[in-house]
């Protein structure tokens, strides 16, 4: 028997040096080969953009116009590619403008294109001003054309030139008990088109304007779409208006995608075309870092998460912090001995807080929990089986985030609809186990795996969102082997735990 535990000892340490060897060389040639940065928050940040292009295609010859993003202030584009089995591509200037083509003799069915993108993102500002568009006076029928007057005359009254003038316009509109007059126009138009109305009464009174279209960047997103925004000219220069965009978002970085009035996409031969965006950020210390970083990973140790697309690449962003919270679990469980709800569930719960939050995430998880619990409490005496019974936490649970969704937006805590990035099963079997352990072990143990369990999820929610965690997990793949290393050797630990020390209290400091 002593034999055998040796044995199995002696191949856990050889699996475990293995994969230590493995892990850190792989990250070294990384480091060495290709120049990524050890350290986050360097200089140069390379923006990978993916446009994700569907459609139907109807059996004849298909094309394909998609605007592309050209030089602007704060940005530089290094490399364009895309991916189109079966289509001729080409990156053309049509109509003046950078655009990509893909063109088929016949398109038959679903039809999915890409096109991809790096763009640097830089200090400077200095770049050609977009010439103004060509003045197209609009006309309205009555009484919207009295209205548009009316509304035109007070803005202009109280500005001096066509940005202020522009400026007066959106605070007219925007404020929170609206003018009967602007009240009219929106009720015709619509709030998604206040951009476009703008647009046209700016340029009934002869002021070149015009919507455009930015996309938002943001680390990790997925299927994002094309903001409207209000591009205004004054005397050579421009400047552009994020009417649709909340204060969070106007914080973010803002490429503009199509900097004059005309199309994003424009498809020819197909139906029901649709057009979203991923993106991930890369930071690099020199330039020469970023030309090797777009074509790395031609080898097995040089292997790299950025080879695949874009939406991908965002998806694994997030499931390579999965270990990081696991060998956080694996730490406070085996060496400090907390007790938690379920083995990994905190892991779930720190990937929900990342979405919300951290204090909107633990708000709304005692809320739902909370009143989850009491009515899971009420439906023990109805005697249901255990499938219904978790059919009926899980219905209940998404009613409860509905309403408190709808309360919260409805007070002016917009925080509040965050909550619905919650995993719904992960919160009906919290809600469940938690009701099961009340009735079998009383509050006290409820009270003690609950903490334990918040405890648990916000230690990893913090190792999670390190920044020198997030870019080390993403950028050197081989430190999950480390990180697998690292949870098997805490898994032959069988000693004390720190929790249980206590016991030895009265040897340490006797009766006195």
């Amino acid at each position: 028997m002593k034999k055998s535990s040796q044995s199995s000892r002696f191949s856990l340490f050889a699996i475990v040096g293995f994969l230590s060897v493995l892990g850190l060389g792989q990250s070294i040639h990384r480091h060495v080969a290709y120049d990524i940065p050890w350290i986050p928050g360097t200089e140069k940040s390379i923006w990978s953009i993916e446009a994700h292009i569907q459609f139907s295609g109807r059996g004849q010859p298909a094309s394909v116009n998609l605007r592309r993003p050209s030089d602007q202030a704060g940005f530089a584009v290094l490399d364009e590619s895309g991916a189109s089995p079966g289509y001729g591509l080409s990156f053309v200037d049509h109509i003046g403008l950078p655009t990509a083509q893909w063109s088929i003799r016949e398109a038959t069915g679903q039809q999915t294109l890409y096109y991809r993108a790096e763009v640097l993102q830089r200090d400077t500002d200095e770049v050609d001003e977009e010439p103004p568009p060509r003045l197209q006076s609009r006309s309205w029928e009555e009484p919207y054309a009295t209205a548009v007057k009316a509304v035109l005359d007070q803005a202009f009254s109280l500005s001096s030139d066509p940005f202020s003038l522009t400026r007066q316009l959106i605070k007219q509109f925007r404020t929170g008990n609206r003018a009967q007059n602007e009240q009219l126009l929106i009720d015709e138009v619509g709030e998604d088109n206040l951009t476009n109305l703008l647009a046209d009464m700016l340029q009934s009174r002869n002021i070149p304007a015009t919507t455009v279209y930015g996309l938002l960047l943001e680390d990790g997103r997925r299927r994002q779409r094309l903001k409207p925004l209000l591009r205004v000219w004054s005397d050579g220069d421009s400047e552009i208006f994020k009417l649709a965009l909340s204060p969070e978002e106007t914080r973010l970085p803002l490429l503009i995608w199509q900097p004059t009035r005309g199309y994003v996409l424009d498809v020819t031969g197909g139906t029901g075309s649709d057009l979203t965006f991923s993106m991930l950020r890369s930071e690099f210390t020199s330039y020469g870092e970023v030309a090797s970083a777009l074509g790395e990973g031609d080898d097995f140790l040089g292997f790299s998460i950025h080879t695949l697309p874009i939406e991908e690449q965002a998806m694994f962003k997030t499931i390579l912090l999965i270990p990081i919270g696991a060998l956080v679990v694996c730490l406070l469980r085996i060496l400090v001995g907390l007790s938690t709800s379920g083995t990994f569930m905190p892991v779930l719960i720190a990937l929900a807080f990342i979405e919300t939050s951290l204090l909107t995430g633990l708000v709304g998880f005692l809320l739902i929990v909370s009143v989850g619990l009491m009515i899971r409490s009420y439906m023990s005496h109805l005697n249901l089986l255990l499938v219904a019974r978790i059919s009926a936490v899980i219905i209940t649970v998404i009613t409860i985030i509905a309403l408190f969704s709808v309360f919260s937006y409805r007070i002016g805590l917009t925080e509040g609809l965050k909550i619905t990035f919650f995993p719904m099963i992960i919160l009906s079997w919290t809600v469940e186990r938690m009701s099961i352990l009340w009735e079998e072990e009383g509050w006290r143990e409820v009270a003690i795996q609950g903490g334990g369990s918040l405890l648990t999820a916000v230690l990893a929610y913090l190792a999670m969102t390190n920044p020198w965690v997030r870019h080390l997990s993403f950028n050197f793949i081989g430190l999950q082997f480390v990180a697998l290393a690292l949870i098997m050797l805490l898994g032959s630990y069988t000693g004390y735990r720190l929790l249980e020390l206590r016991r030895f209290r009265p040897i340490v400091d006797p009766v006195k």
